[in-house]
Protein backbone atom coordinates (compact mmCIF):
# COMPACT_ATOMS: atom_id res chain seq x y z
CA UNK A 1 0.00 0.00 0.00
CA UNK A 2 1.50 3.30 -0.99
CA UNK A 3 2.27 5.82 1.90
CA UNK A 4 0.67 9.08 2.80
CA UNK A 5 0.75 12.16 0.69
CA UNK A 6 0.77 15.65 1.71
CA UNK A 7 -2.34 15.87 0.32
CA UNK A 8 -4.23 13.85 2.49
CA UNK A 9 -6.58 14.30 5.04
CA UNK A 10 -4.65 14.27 8.53
CA UNK A 11 -8.56 12.52 10.11
CA UNK A 12 -8.51 10.39 7.28
CA UNK A 13 -5.02 9.09 8.21
CA UNK A 14 -5.47 8.86 11.68
CA UNK A 15 -9.24 6.61 10.73
CA UNK A 16 -7.11 4.79 8.36
CA UNK A 17 -4.00 3.97 11.55
CA UNK A 18 -4.95 4.79 14.91
CA UNK A 19 -1.59 4.17 15.71
CA UNK A 20 -0.49 7.67 14.16
CA UNK A 21 -2.67 9.48 17.30
CA UNK A 22 1.17 8.38 19.09
CA UNK A 23 3.16 9.84 16.18
CA UNK A 24 1.12 13.20 16.37
CA UNK A 25 1.84 13.50 19.93
CA UNK A 26 5.73 12.98 19.87
CA UNK A 27 5.90 15.17 17.18
CA UNK A 28 4.15 17.91 19.33
CA UNK A 29 0.94 18.14 16.74
CA UNK A 30 -2.43 18.68 18.95
CA UNK A 31 -5.95 17.66 18.11
CA UNK A 32 -8.69 19.88 16.58
CA UNK A 33 -7.03 19.64 13.14
CA UNK A 34 -10.57 19.48 11.06
CA UNK A 35 -10.11 18.28 7.56
CA UNK A 36 -6.70 20.09 6.57
CA UNK A 37 -4.83 18.34 5.07
CA UNK A 38 -1.78 16.60 6.54
CA UNK A 39 0.85 19.57 5.22
CA UNK A 40 -1.15 22.23 6.52
CA UNK A 41 -1.69 20.56 9.87
CA UNK A 42 2.28 19.69 10.20
CA UNK A 43 3.24 23.31 8.59
CA UNK A 44 0.85 25.11 11.51
CA UNK A 45 2.82 22.56 14.44
CA UNK A 46 6.55 23.67 12.72
CA UNK A 47 6.66 20.04 11.79
CA UNK A 48 8.68 19.32 8.55
CA UNK A 49 6.22 17.46 6.61
CA UNK A 50 8.35 14.63 4.73
CA UNK A 51 9.95 13.54 7.96
CA UNK A 52 6.26 13.17 9.58
CA UNK A 53 4.86 11.28 6.53
CA UNK A 54 7.87 9.05 6.41
CA UNK A 55 7.11 8.06 10.34
CA UNK A 56 3.34 7.91 9.93
CA UNK A 57 3.70 5.80 6.62
CA UNK A 58 6.03 3.45 8.08
CA UNK A 59 3.90 2.59 11.71
CA UNK A 60 0.96 2.24 9.42
CA UNK A 61 2.58 -0.57 7.62
CA UNK A 62 2.49 1.36 4.33
CA UNK A 63 5.24 1.94 1.67
CA UNK A 64 7.09 4.81 3.25
CA UNK A 65 7.12 7.62 0.23
CA UNK A 66 10.55 9.59 -0.98
CA UNK A 67 11.67 12.59 0.65
CA UNK A 68 14.64 14.25 3.09
CA UNK A 69 14.52 13.34 6.38
CA UNK A 70 14.85 16.22 8.80
CA UNK A 71 16.52 15.23 11.54
CA UNK A 72 15.79 17.82 14.18
CA UNK A 73 12.17 17.00 13.42
CA UNK A 74 12.91 13.55 13.64
CA UNK A 75 15.13 13.24 16.79
CA UNK A 76 11.91 15.92 18.63
CA UNK A 77 10.04 12.77 18.13
CA UNK A 78 12.39 10.12 18.91
CA UNK A 79 12.59 11.92 22.31
CA UNK A 80 9.38 12.37 23.16
CA UNK A 81 9.30 8.68 22.15
CA UNK A 82 11.51 7.90 25.07
CA UNK A 83 10.05 9.99 27.88
CA UNK A 84 6.54 8.65 26.63
CA UNK A 85 7.71 5.09 27.49
CA UNK A 86 9.70 6.01 30.26
CA UNK A 87 7.82 8.36 32.09
CA UNK A 88 3.99 7.44 31.53
CA UNK A 89 3.65 4.38 29.48
CA UNK A 90 5.94 1.99 31.74
CA UNK A 91 5.32 3.14 34.63
CA UNK A 92 1.32 2.81 34.32
CA UNK A 93 1.45 -0.70 33.36
CA UNK A 94 3.80 -1.42 36.52
CA UNK A 95 0.85 -0.13 38.37
CA UNK A 96 -1.72 -2.36 36.65
CA UNK A 97 0.65 -5.53 36.93
CA UNK A 98 0.88 -5.31 40.64
CA UNK A 99 -2.81 -4.75 40.57
CA UNK A 100 -3.44 -7.92 38.76
CA UNK A 101 -1.15 -9.97 40.53
CA UNK A 102 -1.28 -8.62 43.94
CA UNK A 103 -3.46 -11.59 45.94
CA UNK A 104 -2.46 -14.46 43.22
CA UNK A 105 -2.19 -16.85 45.95
CA UNK A 106 1.28 -16.67 45.52
CA UNK A 107 3.55 -13.69 46.84
CA UNK A 108 6.64 -15.25 45.89
CA UNK A 109 5.89 -15.45 41.96
CA UNK A 110 4.18 -12.03 42.29
CA UNK A 111 7.58 -10.99 43.46
CA UNK A 112 9.18 -12.71 41.11
CA UNK A 113 6.86 -11.54 38.25
CA UNK A 114 7.18 -7.98 39.03
CA UNK A 115 11.42 -8.58 39.37
CA UNK A 116 10.98 -9.56 35.96
CA UNK A 117 9.32 -6.41 34.99
CA UNK A 118 11.68 -3.82 36.45
CA UNK A 119 14.72 -5.59 34.86
CA UNK A 120 13.40 -5.13 31.73
CA UNK A 121 12.62 -1.40 32.27
CA UNK A 122 16.08 -0.87 33.89
CA UNK A 123 17.21 -2.42 30.76
CA UNK A 124 14.68 -0.02 28.29
CA UNK A 125 15.77 2.79 30.43
CA UNK A 126 19.85 2.04 29.60
CA UNK A 127 18.99 1.85 26.19
CA UNK A 128 17.14 5.08 25.66
CA UNK A 129 18.98 7.15 27.73
CA UNK A 130 22.37 5.78 26.08
CA UNK A 131 20.51 7.33 22.75
CA UNK A 132 19.60 10.45 24.68
CA UNK A 133 23.04 11.26 26.03
CA UNK A 134 25.46 9.77 22.92
CA UNK A 135 23.80 8.73 20.23
CA UNK A 136 21.45 12.31 19.99
CA UNK A 137 24.38 14.75 21.36
CA UNK A 138 26.77 13.30 18.22
CA UNK A 139 24.06 13.68 15.72
CA UNK A 140 23.74 17.28 17.12
CA UNK A 141 27.00 17.66 16.78
CA UNK A 142 26.99 16.70 12.99
CA UNK A 143 24.57 19.25 12.70
CA UNK A 144 26.74 21.99 13.83
CA UNK A 145 29.38 20.31 11.25
CA UNK A 146 31.81 18.51 13.36
CA UNK A 147 31.96 14.92 13.44
CA UNK A 148 33.56 13.07 15.94
CA UNK A 149 36.09 10.15 14.69
CA UNK A 150 35.40 7.82 17.36
CA UNK A 151 31.90 7.54 17.13
CA UNK A 152 29.71 6.18 13.93
CA UNK A 153 25.82 5.53 13.40
CA UNK A 154 26.81 2.30 12.13
CA UNK A 155 29.32 1.12 14.44
CA UNK A 156 28.38 2.67 18.07
CA UNK A 157 24.56 2.36 17.35
CA UNK A 158 23.21 0.21 14.88
CA UNK A 159 25.72 -2.94 16.04
CA UNK A 160 24.77 -2.68 19.51
CA UNK A 161 20.83 -1.95 18.52
CA UNK A 162 19.38 -4.67 20.02
CA UNK A 163 15.43 -5.08 19.91
CA UNK A 164 13.65 -4.10 23.38
CA UNK A 165 10.64 -5.60 23.43
CA UNK A 166 11.53 -9.58 23.42
CA UNK A 167 10.81 -9.74 27.79
CA UNK A 168 7.57 -7.86 26.75
CA UNK A 169 6.84 -11.09 24.53
CA UNK A 170 7.96 -13.37 26.92
CA UNK A 171 5.72 -11.48 29.84
CA UNK A 172 2.80 -12.07 27.64
CA UNK A 173 3.38 -15.34 26.94
CA UNK A 174 4.38 -16.48 30.35
CA UNK A 175 0.64 -14.85 31.84
CA UNK A 176 -1.47 -16.42 28.78
CA UNK A 177 0.14 -19.56 29.03
CA UNK A 178 1.35 -20.23 32.58
CA UNK A 179 -0.37 -17.72 35.03
CA UNK A 180 -2.93 -18.86 37.16
CA UNK A 181 -4.82 -15.75 39.21
CA UNK A 182 -7.79 -15.54 40.79
CA UNK A 183 -11.02 -14.75 39.11
CA UNK A 184 -11.67 -11.65 40.54
CA UNK A 185 -8.17 -9.99 38.59
CA UNK A 186 -9.00 -11.76 35.51
CA UNK A 187 -10.70 -8.11 33.98
CA UNK A 188 -7.27 -6.82 35.61
CA UNK A 189 -5.24 -8.91 34.38
CA UNK A 190 -6.86 -8.51 30.92
CA UNK A 191 -6.27 -5.25 31.02
CA UNK A 192 -2.28 -5.14 31.86
CA UNK A 193 -2.19 -7.64 28.89
CA UNK A 194 -3.71 -5.78 26.79
CA UNK A 195 -1.25 -3.11 27.47
CA UNK A 196 1.74 -4.72 27.70
CA UNK A 197 0.86 -6.25 23.91
CA UNK A 198 0.08 -2.53 22.69
CA UNK A 199 3.42 -1.53 24.00
CA UNK A 200 5.68 -4.74 22.64
CA UNK A 201 4.17 -3.28 18.69
CA UNK A 202 4.65 0.52 19.61
CA UNK A 203 8.67 -0.56 20.83
CA UNK A 204 9.00 -2.82 17.45
CA UNK A 205 7.63 0.64 15.72
CA UNK A 206 10.33 3.23 17.49
CA UNK A 207 12.92 0.76 16.56
CA UNK A 208 12.05 0.10 13.39
CA UNK A 209 12.00 4.17 12.82
CA UNK A 210 14.92 4.32 14.24
CA UNK A 211 16.80 1.62 11.84
CA UNK A 212 15.08 2.42 8.78
CA UNK A 213 14.89 5.89 8.77
CA UNK A 214 16.73 8.12 11.91
CA UNK A 215 19.98 5.78 11.02
CA UNK A 216 20.30 5.91 7.21
CA UNK A 217 19.63 9.54 7.53
CA UNK A 218 22.25 10.48 10.10
CA UNK A 219 24.61 8.05 7.53
CA UNK A 220 24.04 10.55 4.82
CA UNK A 221 24.79 13.27 6.85
CA UNK A 222 28.30 11.64 8.25
CA UNK A 223 29.13 11.31 4.68
CA UNK A 224 28.97 15.12 4.22
CA UNK A 225 30.71 15.75 7.17
CA UNK A 226 34.47 15.43 7.99
CA UNK A 227 35.71 13.50 10.76
CA UNK A 228 37.57 15.34 12.97
CA UNK A 229 38.18 14.68 16.88
CA UNK A 230 39.80 18.36 17.53
CA UNK A 231 37.03 20.84 17.15
CA UNK A 232 38.66 23.84 18.66
CA UNK A 233 42.31 22.94 17.67
CA UNK A 234 45.31 25.58 17.83
CA UNK A 235 47.13 26.84 15.03
CA UNK A 236 49.98 23.79 15.15
CA UNK A 237 46.66 22.10 14.23
CA UNK A 238 47.33 19.50 17.46
CA UNK A 239 45.99 19.56 20.42
CA UNK A 240 47.57 18.69 23.34
CA UNK A 241 45.13 17.59 25.98
CA UNK A 242 43.42 14.99 24.00
CA UNK A 243 46.43 12.99 23.69
CA UNK A 244 45.15 10.88 20.40
CA UNK A 245 41.63 10.01 22.10
CA UNK A 246 38.32 9.28 20.85
CA UNK A 247 35.28 10.86 22.52
CA UNK A 248 34.34 7.18 23.10
CA UNK A 249 37.44 6.85 24.97
CA UNK A 250 37.55 9.56 26.86
CA UNK A 251 34.21 7.95 27.61
CA UNK A 252 35.26 4.51 28.79
CA UNK A 253 38.17 6.66 30.80
CA UNK A 254 35.17 8.71 32.67
CA UNK A 255 33.58 5.87 33.84
CA UNK A 256 36.68 4.12 34.95
CA UNK A 257 37.46 6.53 37.01
CA UNK A 258 34.20 6.32 38.15
CA UNK A 259 34.62 3.09 39.54
CA UNK A 260 32.99 0.82 37.02
CA UNK A 261 34.26 -2.20 35.85
CA UNK A 262 33.83 -3.04 32.28
CA UNK A 263 30.57 -4.97 32.53
CA UNK A 264 29.02 -2.20 34.23
CA UNK A 265 30.57 0.42 31.49
CA UNK A 266 29.51 -2.17 28.66
CA UNK A 267 25.87 -1.84 30.08
CA UNK A 268 25.95 1.72 30.69
CA UNK A 269 26.96 2.64 27.18
CA UNK A 270 24.96 -0.53 25.53
CA UNK A 271 27.94 -2.27 24.10
CA UNK A 272 29.44 -5.67 24.39
CA UNK A 273 32.14 -6.29 27.18
CA UNK A 274 34.75 -7.31 24.52
CA UNK A 275 34.04 -4.05 22.83
CA UNK A 276 35.01 -2.30 25.99
CA UNK A 277 37.71 -4.27 26.73
CA UNK A 278 39.10 -3.27 23.36
CA UNK A 279 38.72 0.05 24.25
CA UNK A 280 40.63 -0.06 26.87
CA UNK A 281 43.21 -2.13 25.74
CA UNK A 282 43.79 1.15 22.92
CA UNK A 283 43.41 3.58 25.87
CA UNK A 284 46.31 2.02 27.30
CA UNK A 285 48.78 1.78 24.35
CA UNK A 286 47.91 5.43 23.64
CA UNK A 287 48.46 6.60 27.48
CA UNK A 288 51.02 3.68 28.63
CA UNK A 289 48.71 4.01 32.01
CA UNK A 290 47.24 0.23 32.92
CA UNK A 291 45.69 0.81 36.32
CA UNK A 292 42.02 2.47 36.62
CA UNK A 293 43.96 4.48 39.31
CA UNK A 294 46.25 5.56 36.93
CA UNK A 295 43.34 6.65 34.32
CA UNK A 296 41.58 8.15 37.40
CA UNK A 297 44.59 10.09 37.71
CA UNK A 298 44.95 11.10 34.04
CA UNK A 299 40.68 12.60 34.37
CA UNK A 300 41.61 14.11 37.48
CA UNK A 301 44.61 16.16 35.65
CA UNK A 302 42.88 16.94 31.94
CA UNK A 303 39.16 17.47 33.68
CA UNK A 304 37.42 14.98 32.28
CA UNK A 305 34.48 14.85 35.02
CA UNK A 306 34.10 16.95 38.33
CA UNK A 307 35.63 15.40 40.97
CA UNK A 308 32.63 14.73 42.66
CA UNK A 309 31.96 11.81 40.42
CA UNK A 310 35.33 10.12 40.96
CA UNK A 311 35.62 7.18 42.44
CA UNK A 312 37.72 7.15 45.91
CA UNK A 313 36.79 3.38 46.85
Amino acid sequence: MSGYLPSDKMRSAVADSPKLLMALSRFGIPLGFGDDTIEAVCRRSGVDTPTFLAVASLIAGREVPGGEISLPSLMKYLRNAHAYFLDFYLPQIRSKLISAINHSGGEDVALVILKFFDDYVAEVRRHMEFENSQVFTYVDNLLRGFRSAGFSIDSDFLANHQPIATKLRELKDIFICHFHGPQANNDMLNLVLFDIINCEGDLLSHCEVEDRLFAPAVRNLERSTRPSDEPEQGADGGDDDDHGLTEREKEIIRNVARGLSNKEIADKLCLSVHTVSTHRRNICSKLDIHSAAGLTIFAIIHHLLPLSEISVS
